[in-house]
C-alpha cells in the first residue's frame, strides 16, 4: 500500500490518492477466487471445482477483481489514513470513492474524506455567571417530615357524618332514565371526598351522610364525556355509605425517628436530613454553574464545522432516546404514535442541541490542546478500570472497544471544564431571596445508632 498524494480539496475536505501493489492485489484477487469458486458451476466441471484459469478464460480475467478491491480496501485505506495525520469527522458514510485503474499490475483510487475543524478560541477564563448559596431552611425540613408522616398515616374509621377531605366507603350504580349503565356500578370502593375522582357535583352530595345510610346522587355527564350515551345526561347514583374514615397521622417524635429512619431521636433525624438535603442543593447549584459556565463556551469558538459532524451528533441522540425509550418498556414507533411525531421531526428537534454538544466539545478540546491539560498514566489505568467494572470485562477488552486514545481525550475535556470553572467569576443572583439559614445541626449529620430499626409499616390500603 502507498499513499501517493493527500491534497486539500476545501476546508475540511481532503482527497488521498492510493496505490496497491502488484502482489497485494494479487493475493486478494486469489482470496476472492476461493470465496466465489463454491458458487461457479461450469460444464465439465462440478460445481466448486472448476480452476480459475477455466473460470477467469470464460468470464474474463478480471472477473474476481471487485471483489478483490472490497478485500484490500478497509485496511488499505485505514493505513492510508493513518499516514496522512488526518482526523476524520463523519465516519465512512461520508467518505467518496473513486477508482481510479484497476488491473493485474494493482490498484489505484482516490477517497475524498472529511477533517475535524481548525478550531480557534479565545476569552475563555474569567467567565461569569449566577451561583445561588445553597441553603436548607427550617421550614423546609418540616414540609418533609410532615409529608413522611402523611406517608406513614393509616386510615381509622369515625362515627359521625362525612365531612369534606374524609374517605367515604360507598357502594353505588348509576342509572340513566331508570336504566343502569355500563361501567356505572361499584361495590366497597374508598372516594377521597373533594379529590375531584368522580364527575362533579357526584362528591359533593356525600357530605354529611352517616354511615349505613342510603341515598340518590343526581349528577349530570360533562359535555364533553368519552362516552357519547353519557355525554351531558342526567343521571341518578343510587349509593349506599358503610364506613366514613379519616386519616390518622403518627406522632412526631423519637419513636416516629426509630420507626421511618436510622436514628434513635427526632433531632437526630432532622439533622442528617438536613445535612443530606444542603449537600443535594450544593451538588445542583454547582451543576448548574458549571452548566452556564460551559454554555457560555459556544459563542467563544471559531471553526467552520462540517455539517456530517452536527448529523453524526443528531444520530447518536436519536439512538440515546431509543434506548431510553426501551430501558422505559417502549420502541420508538409507539413513541412516535403517542406523540403524532416522526422521525424528520425528532431529528429537527433534536438539531439545535446537537449544534450546542458539537461546538461546546470542540471548544474544550482546544481549551486542553492550548492549557496542556493531559491525563496521567494513573489517571488513565483507573478510567480503564472503571469501564472495565461498569460493562463487567477485563481491561483488555476495554482497550479493545475504546482506543486509548480516546479515553485520554475524554479526560483531556473534563480537565478542561474543572479549569473553565476554576478561572470562572462567581455572580450572585441580584434578585435573591432571603432564607431562613440552616440551624447549626446542618454542619454535619450525627453519629448513626449501631443498628437500624424496622421502617414503619405503609398507610391501610383501603
Amino acid at each position: 500500500m502507498s499513499l501517493k498524494s493527500c491534497t486539500q480539496k476545501e476546508t475540511n475536505r481532503y482527497i488521498l490518492e492510493i496505490s496497491v501493489d502488484k502482489d497485494t492485489f494479487a493475493s486478494a484477487v486469489s482470496k476472492a477466487f476461493q470465496r466465489n469458486s463454491k458458487k461457479i458451476s461450469i460444464p465439465g466441471f462440478r460445481k466448486g471445482k472448476a480452476p480459475r484459469a477455466m473460470v477467469e478464460k470464460l468470464y474474463g480475467k478480471d472477473v474476481f477483481y471487485e471483489d478483490a478491491l472490497n478485500i484490500v480496501y478497509p485496511d488499505t485505506a485505514e493505513e492510508a489514513i493513518k499516514e496522512s495525520a488526518l482526523t476524520l469527522v463523519g465516519g465512512n458514510k461520508d467518505i467518496e470513492f473513486e477508482l481510479v485503474s484497476m488491473d493485474e499490475n494493482g490498484v489505484e483510487f482516490k477517497i475524498t474524506v472529511t477533517t475535524k475543524p481548525e478550531v480557534s478560541i479565545s476569552g475563555y477564563t474569567g467567565l461569569v455567571a449566577e451561583k445561588e448559596t445553597a441553603v436548607v431552611t427550617d421550614e423546609e425540613v418540616e414540609e418533609e417530615i410532615n409529608r413522611l408522616a402523611d406517608r406513614n398515616s393509616r386510615l381509622v374509621v369515625v362515627e359521625r357524618a362525612a365531612q369534606d377531605g374524609d374517605t367515604a366507603v360507598i357502594d353505588f350504580e348509576g342509572f340513566l332514565e331508570g336504566v343502569p349503565f355500563d361501567g356505572g356500578k361499584g361495590s366497597g370502593y374508598s372516594l377521597v371526598i373533594g379529590s375531584g375522582q368522580f364527575i362533579p357535583g357526584f362528591e359533593e352530595q356525600i357530605i354529611g351522610k352517616k354511615a349505613g345510610e342510603e341515598f340518590d346522587v343526581d349528577v349530570s355527564f360533562p359535555e364533553d364525556y368519552g362516552a357519547e350515551n353519557l355525554a351531558g345526561k342526567p343521571v341518578v347514583f343510587k349509593c349506599t355509605l358503610h364506613d366514613v374514615k379519616v386519616k390518622e397521622l403518627p406522632a412526631i417524635d423519637d419513636e416516629f425517628a426509630k420507626d421511618v429512619s436510622e436514628f434513635d431521636t427526632l433531632d437526630a433525624f432532622k439533622a442528617d436530613f438536613m445535612a443530606k438535603a444542603l449537600e443535594r442543593k450544593q451538588a445542583a447549584t454547582d451543576n448548574k454553574f458549571e452548566s452556564d459556565i460551559i454554555d457560555q463556551l459556544v459563542d467563544l469558538v471559531e471553526a467552520e464545522i462540517p455539517e456530517c459532524m452536527f448529523s453524526e451528533r443528531v444520530d447518536d441522540n436519536m439512538r440515546d432516546m431509543e434506548y431510553r425509550m426501551k430501558s422505559q418498556g417502549m420502541d420508538m414507533k409507539t413513541y412516535m404514535q403517542y406523540t403524532g411525531s416522526t422521525i424528520e421531526s425528532l431529528r429537527d428537534s433534536l438539531a439545535e442541541p446537537a449544534q450546542k454538544q458539537v461546538k461546546t466539545r470542540l471548544a474544550l478540546e482546544k481549551i486542553a490542546e492550548l492549557e496542556g491539560l493531559k491525563p496521567t498514566e494513573d489517571e488513565v489505568n483507573a478510567e480503564l478500570e472503571r469501564y472495565a467494572e461498569d460493562f463487567k470485562v477485563d481491561v483488555e477488552r476495554v482497550k479493545q472497544a475504546f482506543p486509548v486514545a480516546e479515553i485520554e481525550l475524554d479526560l483531556s475535556v473534563k480537565k478542561a471544564v474543572d479549569f473553565i470553572k476554576s478561572s470562572a467569576v462567581v455572580k450572585a443572583p441580584e434578585a435573591a431571596t432571603k432564607k431562613k439559614p440552616a440551624t447549626k445541626n446542618a454542619a454535619k449529620s450525627p453519629a448513626k445508632k449501631p443498628a437500624a430499626k424496622p421502617k414503619a409499616k405503609k398507610a391501610d390500603e383501603e
